[in-house]
């Protein structure tokens, strides 16, 4: 029983990557999930239970046999002796990824994905923080007097907080005397693996167990909660806004993350609640773990399989500044 199960495992895995290759000639296609109930027992005595599980498979027909397989290699489950599937379902819904059955979901050719917002005249980022003032140091009439005719420029002007947008935090921001932009390397901020984390709607801590499945050393780990449709709100600065606990703030330290970004208004819990206390800020920072907030658009990105950047200027004496934060999708 172990070993056919193993075999099914790898021949499931063999034919996502089939369907996903077929894929990559037209554009993602048709995506479907099974969701159903499993009762598992094991060589070694004991077993486990799921009601309503939800996993990616290959196509829209999949057998028992081939379910429980996958089922087995997406949680690292060993000395399986039985897998035992009810009351299965099969569901057109985007692959969310995951041990041993990450897609990549791209289509035939290369892609950017963009994930910062629009930084605008009197923008909105944080409540009550000032939003930018975008101005004309130099105009193009103004310019002709100072070069040949037909010859003119424009140069703009902007007064802002560095946390105006998208933007990231280095070491500086919480901790005096650490590393500013100048200091954090392009190998934390640039051409990064990626890896995301889908948060249910309606969750509001992303906390240890919810990161347990995700491989993230050396990766930038975007946790997508979908609050940057709130964006520019009353609501995106709301109580119920996600964040991540302190808890999986140091899972994410002591698993080797490289970089951890969000798109909520702020890695931390902001809600009158927390008293102000910072404890994924003070964690991630400490450990030299640069964090990008205010991300956007991370419905567009895959699961994994795609490289990401999020570097702001090298400006001395800073701690956060803007970023265009974006990805590359590769076919």
């Amino acid at each position: 029983m172990l070993r056919d199960l193993a075999y099914r495992a790898l021949a499931a895995a063999r034919e996502l990557d089939l369907r996903r290759r077929a894929w990559s000639g037209f554009g993602m296609g048709e995506q479907w999930r099974a969701q159903f109930d499993a009762e598992v027992s094991f060589a070694n005595g004991g077993g486990l239970r799921t009601e309503g599980f939800r996993l990616d498979i290959p196509g829209r027909e999949i057998t028992d046999d081939d379910l429980a397989a996958l089922f087995v290699r997406h949680l690292g489950l060993l000395m399986v002796a039985e897998v035992r599937i009810s009351a299965k379902t099969i569901i057109e819904e985007p692959h969310k990824g995951g041990r041993g059955v990450a897609v990549d979901g791209s289509g035939a050719d290369r892609r950017l994905v963009e994930l910062s917002h629009v930084i605008s005249e009197g923008m909105t980022t944080l409540p009550d923080w000032p939003g930018p003032r975008i101005t004309e140091w130099l105009t193009f009439a103004a310019s002709r007097e100072r070069y040949a005719p037909g010859t003119e420029f424009h140069v703009a002007r902007i007064d802002m907080i560095a946390n105006t947008g998208t933007y990231l935090d280095t070491p500086a921001h919480r901790w005096a005397g650490r590393d500013d932009l100048t200091g954090v390397s392009l190998d934390r901020l640039a051409d990064l693996p990626g890896v995301v984390v889908r948060v249910p709607a309606g969750i509001r801590a992303v906390d240890r167990l919810m990161l347990a499945p995700y491989e993230v050393a050396g990766q930038a780990v975007l946790l997508h909660t979908g609050w940057d449709a709130h964006f520019g709100t009353e609501r995106y600065a709301g109580p119920d806004a996600p964040y991540l606990t302190g808890d999986a703030a140091q899972a994410l330290v002591d698993a080797g993350a490289a970089l951890v970004g969000i798109d909520s208004i702020n890695i931390d819990d902001m809600s009158p609640a927390a008293a102000g206390v910072r404890p994924a800020h003070s964690a991630l920072l400490a450990a030299g773990i640069p964090i990008v907030e205010h991300l956007t658009g991370l419905d567009a990105l895959p699961p994994s399989g795609f490289r990401f950047t999020a570097a702001p200027p090298m400006v001395a004496g800073m701690g956060t500044f803007p970023v265009r934060a974006f990805a590359v999708v590769n076919p």
